[in-house]
């Protein structure tokens, strides 16, 4: 079975979508395993990142998104649904040669407009429809295909992210170590907390870890975050110890787009090794904590 982990943080720009692709595509070339990536963040970022603005334009068009599965809910009854999971799943997308087995359901900007709609939708025969709980009902049968299931949340608590948690064994907090990127973290784990405890099938959703993105060794804010992080007293979750640093050539490799190797994507100057130890100690927090 496959191993379901969210990314989230309140605050945009914080290295959310850098961190889920990085685990997606060292998951698949460095340690062998299969990853779906869930977008649901409307910004599209992280789709864009793996297939292009050019391909993510045809699939829009097309209604081959995550935003049309949330169309559907909102459609009166009897209308016919058209969300198409095979013609929304792209395989084989990263434009890394050793990255063969990411997977990925694009988003769309529609679903910003999806989302203040949600709470609005039927609650259909025998109150059988809940709103946060579409996305798995969609994606539950292709789940078990993969080893990995990466869910990129969109920067907020509303339902779509809610939708990402409620598929999810436990989530991951990509942050800037500074004052306000970490501000909301507890806010996240009360959130998540009080949700996982409303389900009936489960009564927890695991804090897989925080992950320190953009880091600047020389600078005393991050150093003093860091550190009132790792000691927060097991009020807060566990600080990976690989901290991404903060380098032009990570920035860059959202714009990656021929077919070269991690180390080209993500850089020489440690960042490939940095990436690729996050993600060895990600797959044993999850093993020990899921």
């Amino acid at each position: 079975m496959a191993y379901v982990i969210s990314t989230i943080n309140l605050k945009g720009g914080v290295g959310k979508t850098t961190t889920t692709v990085g685990l997606a595509e060292f998951l698949s070339a460095e340690f062998g395993k299969r990853v779906l990536v869930i977008d649901l963040d409307p910004q599209t970022n992280l789709t864009t990142v793996l297939i292009g603005e050019k391909k993510w334009k045809v699939l829009n068009d097309n209604g081959h998104t995550l935003a049309t599965l949330f169309q559907d809910a909102l459609r009166p009854d009897g209308e016919p649904e058209e969300f198409d999971l095979e013609k929304t799943l792209q395989r084989n997308v990263s434009p890394v040669k050793a990255v063969r087995k990411v997977d990925l359901l694009p988003s769309s900007l529609d679903l910003i407009d999806v989302q203040d709609r949600l709470a609005t939708m039927s609650s259909g025969r025998f109150y059988s429809n809940n709103p946060t709980d579409l996305l798995r009902k969609a994606v539950r049968k292709i789940t078990d295909d993969y080893d990995y299931v990466l869910v990129d949340c969109p920067p907020n608590l509303g339902i779509v992210t809610l939708n990402g948690l409620r598929i999810s064994d436990g989530y991951i907090i990509p942050t800037i170590p500074d004052v306000l990127s970490t501000y909301g973290i507890p806010q996240i784990q009360r959130r998540v907390r009080d949700f996982a405890e409303g389900l009936a099938d489960r009564d927890e959703i695991v804090e897989i870890g925080i992950v320190v993105t953009k880091y600047r060794a020389n600078s005393t804010v991050h150093q003093n975050t860091v550190r009132r992080l790792k000691d927060g007293k097991g009020e807060l979750p566990t600080v990976l110890s690989p901290y991404i640093p903060e380098r032009d050539g990570i920035a860059a490799s959202a714009e990656f787009t021929d077919r070269g190797t991690l180390r080209q994507k993500y850089g020489y100057r440690g960042e490939y090794d940095a990436f690729r130890a996050m993600t060895k100690e990600f797959i044993e927090l999850v093993k020990e904590k899921v």
